[in-house]
C-alpha cells in the first residue's frame, strides 16, 4: 500500500466534507416541496393542521441541509427562514408556469395533468428553487438541484439565469438555458434550444455571457442563441434550426431556409453522388 496516496485521498476528503452536502437529502427535499406545494389529487392535504406539520418539517430539512454545508445554526436557520419566507411568491410563478402549460399545449387537459406528468414543468419547478437559492447566495445546493432537473428531464437550466412567470417548456429534452440568460415573461421553448454563451473561458466568469429573450417570444425546436449581447425583442419568433448570434427587434420573425429536394418516379437531370 503507498501510505503517501492513502494520505493524500484521507486529507483532501476531509477537506472536501467540510461544506459539503449530502445529494439524496437535497433531493428528497426538493421532491418533498413538490408534494407539499401540488399533491396529487390522490393525497390532498385532509387538515390544515397536516398541511401546518408537512410544513415544518420541510422548514428542519433544509435548516439540516444548510447546517451539513454551513456549520454554523444561525445562518442555516436564517436562510432557510428567509427561502420560506419567498415560498408563497415562487408559488404563484410556478402556478402560473402550469397554467400557461394548459393554455398553450393541445396535447394537455388538464392542469393535475401538468403537475403529474410533464417534465417542462418539473424541470421550471426545480430551476425556481435553485435560482432562489441562488439569490440567496447559497454555495452548492443550487447546482445540485439543477443537475437533479437535468438528470431527470434532460432540460439544463443554471439557476443563475432569470426567468419570468408563465414559463412554457414543451418535450424539453436538450434545452440548455446558461447562467447569465435573461428571459421575460410568457416565453415558450421547444425541445434542443440553447440559450448559451459563444465563448466559454474562465476569465469571463461573472460577466455578462447569455442572451436576453423579450416577452412573449416563441422559440422553435433546435434553435441556438448565443452571447451577452445577443437581444430577441418582444413577441418575437425564432424557427427551428436557426443559430442566431445578434440581435433582433421585437415582433421579428426569424427562420432558417432550407432546400429541400423530393424525388419522384422521373429521371433525374443528373446523377447523385452519395459519399458515405
Amino acid at each position: 500500500m503507498n501510505q503517501q496516496f492513502m494520505d493524500t485521498i484521507f486529507n483532501r476528503h476531509q477537506k472536501m466534507r467540510s461544506g459539503s452536502i449530502d445529494k439524496k437529502s437535497a433531493e428528497t427535499f426538493v421532491d418533498n416541496l413538490f408534494a407539499f406545494l401540488f399533491p396529487q389529487r390522490s393525497k390532498p392535504h385532509e387538515t390544515r393542521v397536516e398541511l401546518a406539520l408537512q410544513y415544518y418539517e420541510l422548514q428542519h430539512a433544509l435548516t439540516s441541509l444548510l447546517f451539513d454545508l454551513l456549520h454554523q445554526a444561525t445562518e442555516a436557520m436564517n436562510i432557510a427562514c428567509v427561502f420560506f419566507g419567498q415560498l408563497p411568491e415562487l408559488y404563484e410563478s410556478l402556478f402560473q408556469d402550469a397554467q400557461c402549460v394548459v393554455q398553450n399545449d393541445p396535447a394537455t387537459e388538464s392542469l393535475e395533468e401538468v403537475l403529474a406528468a410533464c417534465p417542462g414543468f418539473y424541470a421550471i419547478f426545480i430551476y425556481r428553487i435553485a435560482h432562489q437559492f441562488h439569490r440567496q447566495r447559497v454555495a452548492l445546493l443550487p447546482r445540485i438541484l439543477s443537475e437533479y432537473a437535468h438528470s431527470k428531464t434532460g432540460i439544463d437550466i443554471h439557476p443563475g439565469a432569470v426567468i419570468g412567470a408563465a414559463f412554457f417548456i414543451d418535450h424539453g429534452t436538450g434545452i440548455v438555458i446558461g447562467e447569465t440568460a435573461v428571459i421575460g415573461r410568457n416565453v415558450r421553448i421547444y425541445q434542443g434550444v440553447t440559450i448559451g454563451a459563444l465563448h466559454v473561458s474562465k476569465e469571463k466568469a461573472g460577466k455578462k455571457r447569455h442572451p436576453d429573450i423579450g416577452d412573449g417570444v416563441v422559440i422553435y425546436s433546435g434553435a441556438t442563441i448565443l452571447g451577452g449581447e445577443t437581444t430577441v425583442g418582444h413577441d418575437s419568433i425564432i424557427g427551428s434550426n436557426v443559430w442566431l448570434t445578434q440581435s433582433v427587434a421585437p415582433y421579428a420573425v426569424v427562420h432558417h431556409k432550407s432546400h429541400i429536394v423530393i424525388r419522384d418516379k422521373q429521371p433525374l437531370p443528373e446523377p447523385i453522388n452519395f459519399i458515405i
